[in-house]
């Protein structure tokens, strides 16, 4: 984790200039639906679901996630995208805030899930608590999630978007704040044996306005949690119990 964090910087840096040469080409391959669904085929109830990687992960973190969702009736699944040219989890909120309104477009105004991974579930909840996405966003997975910080983010390069997973960043005490009347769900899995999340502790939800169920997963690895074949099959259960939900109809 130490050389993984002492690489970030660069890892940072690379990833921004792959996103910076894709805005330059003439096609906008951002939010491509993974299944290829359209909206004559999915299910009354379908809900679409809208996963967001963590910092320096990419897309592929979620594919044996999607794999083992096809067929619960969720979808399509599409992947956000947000760039570190502005490194700000604000930033990256409000551009998931315009891709999610593109995605309930595409699909008939349906109510969307967000599933995020890491930095990415700060992104969604940040964007659900106090963007106002939880008027079209009923329920919020996220998976190894530091929701109020990690020690790990003290020890790692000043890059803005570390700083601001550090415990008491001005961003996480926004998350914080007074949310009466938040509608979305939150299902927060975080690990025991999380080694990006320090105190572990620290991945899930205590907020006394969300309505949160946090799900304890033991001895898994931050980057395992998405891939975990418990994990997989909860978070099955819980879309499944979210479409059937009147809101998510």
């Amino acid at each position: 984790m130490t050389v993984r964090l002492a690489g970030l910087p660069l890892d940072l840096a690379l990833w921004g200039v792959r996103q910076f040469a894709g805005l330059l080409g003439a096609v906008d391959r951002r939010l491509l639906p993974d299944d290829g669904a359209s909206e004559g085929e999915l299910g009354a109830s379908a809900m679409p679901v809208v996963f967001v990687h963590g910092l320096a992960d990419r897309p592929s973190i979620f594919s044996k996630l999607q794999n083992g969702l096809r067929g619960c009736g969720a979808g399509p699944f599409v992947t956000a995208t947000y760039s570190v040219l502005n490194p700000d989890i604000r930033v990256a909120a409000r551009m998931l805030g315009e891709q999610v309104e593109r995605v309930r477009k595409q699909y008939g105004d349906r109510p969307v899930c967000l599933v995020g991974h890491s930095m990415g579930g700060l992104i969604a909840r940040y964007y659900v608590q106090r963007l106002g996405g939880d008027v079209q966003v009923p329920l919020v997975i996220t998976l190894a999630t530091p929701h109020s910080g990690t020690a790990m983010a003290l020890w790692a390069p000043p890059h803005p978007v570390l700083r601001q997973l550090r415990p008491g960043s001005s961003l996480l005490a926004e998350l914080t704040e007074p949310c009466a009347g938040c509608r979305s769900q939150f299902v927060a899995f975080y690990s025991n044996l999380d080694e990006a999340i320090i105190p572990s502790s620290r991945g899930r939800i205590d907020h006394p306005d969300l309505r949160v169920r946090n799900v304890l997963v033991d001895g898994v690895g931050h980057l395992m949690l998405p891939v975990h074949g418990m994990v997989i099959h909860e978070v099955r259960e819980v879309l499944t119990e979210a479409m059937e939900l009147p809101l998510a109809g």
